[in-house]
């Protein structure tokens, strides 16, 4: 059976495709998670971080391959902040993060990884279920309740995110419907190998919410 599928165009001159974080350290991953196309159809819907259940309605629904049309150089962003004693921090928990201790020695220090002039393309499809279907989330791309971004604030996209509709019987037949060759990623599926890939979240309590089994391999 043959299914339609959302084609995306992820490409600017910065992607964050955030992996899993240690301390002050922000990774980036090759392939964008499915928390963080979630995330970025939200923002495009308009919807709250207060809609928490709508975000884990179409999260549960995602079904996505995506493959590198260009890979991208790794950048790292090392960030430093010497905080005064009332300066804050914005956060996405709820509340300022302040100053602790006394002193005023120690910097705030950060370290988060992009990668420059990467080019990926994502084909997407949605299982039945309450919320937006295919055309809601194209149209919604066009047109934006709000400013979207790949992954991190600075990222700016430099293409339209919407890069129109292919078709495939599941997602590797619709990555090599595009015709690019490159380095894909899609879910697993029978007996071929694959791997756990942590990147799925939670999007009731905020914390990660377990891994997804994936392939990955190259599409000539």
């Amino acid at each position: 059976m043959t299914h339609r599928w959302l084609h995306l165009r992820l490409t600017a001159p910065l992607v964050a495709f955030g992996g899993v974080a240690i301390d002050q350290v922000g990774p980036t991953r090759d392939f964008p998670s499915a928390s963080a196309l979630t995330g970025l159809f939200a923002n495009a819907l308009g919807w709250m971080r207060q809609d928490a259940a709508a975000h884990q309605a179409l999260q549960d629904r995602l079904e996505f391959g995506a493959l590198i049309a260009r890979e991208g150089r790794l950048i790292t962003d090392a960030q430093n902040a010497k905080l005064e004693a009332n300066d804050r921090g914005w956060t996405t928990w709820g509340r300022p993060d302040e100053r602790a201790g006394a002193t005023y020695d120690s910097p705030h220090r950060r370290r988060r990884d992009y990668l420059a002039d990467h080019d990926c393309r994502v084909v997407l499809r949605l299982a039945p279920g309450d919320g937006p279907d295919l055309d809601s989330l194209a149209a919604a791309l066009d047109r934006p309740a709000r400013p979207l971004f790949i992954g991190r604030k600075p990222c700016l996209p430099s293409a339209p995110l919407f890069a129109g509709w292919v078709d495939g019987a599941d997602a590797r037949a619709a990555l090599a419907a595009l015709a690019l060759p490159g380095r894909a990623m899609w879910p697993m599926s029978g007996a071929e190998p694959g791997r756990d890939l942590p990147d799925l979240r939670n999007w009731i309590s905020g914390l990660h919410g377990g891994s997804r089994r994936v392939c990955e391999g190259i599409l000539p």
